[in-house]
């Protein structure tokens, strides 16, 4: 995929792009699952162009999570040729705006609606990497379990769907 049918961007790659006043800017801060397992570190905020704001958080994975990935695939079904979902080095994945939940007191981002288990099972990718739609929908099929979104979807008005709604849930708890 060529830079120019880029449809992710960095917030930092983007000039004139910032964390609006009201919000927290969350990159560094740790993320944790429907458990309460943290799950890694928000390294970027992805933005579109188009919606004109950010849709996903990068997050690069804790250790302990890939390990479990491992782990995951040590028990054949059956033989054959069987392969690792994830590759070496690969240790990001992006998780919707919309699914998660921003701790402001304890400096956190929450993922009620996903376990750890999902993020084990998700496709990741290595930083810098050019995410393609393709991935956006796989990874959004499998976070919400909804087999009815395909690659017949396309861009447009893609991140009008709940899972985008609101540029961050925040949680203020005394």
């Amino acid at each position: 995929m060529t830079d120019t049918n880029k449809n992710l961007f960095n917030l930092d790659e983007l000039s004139g792009y910032k964390v609006s006043e009201n919000y927290n800017d969350v990159r560094g801060w740790d993320v944790k699952d429907a458990n309460n397992r943290i799950i890694g570190k928000v390294d970027h905020l992805l933005v579109n162009k188009t919606a004109e704001r950010v849709v996903y958080l990068d997050v690069e994975v804790d250790t302990t999570l890939i390990e479990d990935g491992h782990k995951t695939y040590q028990n054949r079904v059956n033989t054959g040729v069987h392969e690792f979902l994830n590759k070496e080095g690969e240790n990001h994945l992006i998780i919707p705006i919309g699914m998660v939940i921003i701790d402001e007191k304890n400096k956190l981002v929450n993922t009620n609606q996903i376990d750890s288990s999902t993020f084990v099972k998700a496709k990741r990718f290595k930083k810098g990497d050019v995410i393609d739609f393709e991935y956006e929908l796989n990874l959004l099929r499998h976070y919400s379990g909804d087999n009815t979104i395909h690659s017949s979807n396309s861009v447009d008005g893609f991140y009008d769907r709940e899972e985008f709604n609101n540029t961050f849930h925040h949680r203020d708890l005394e």
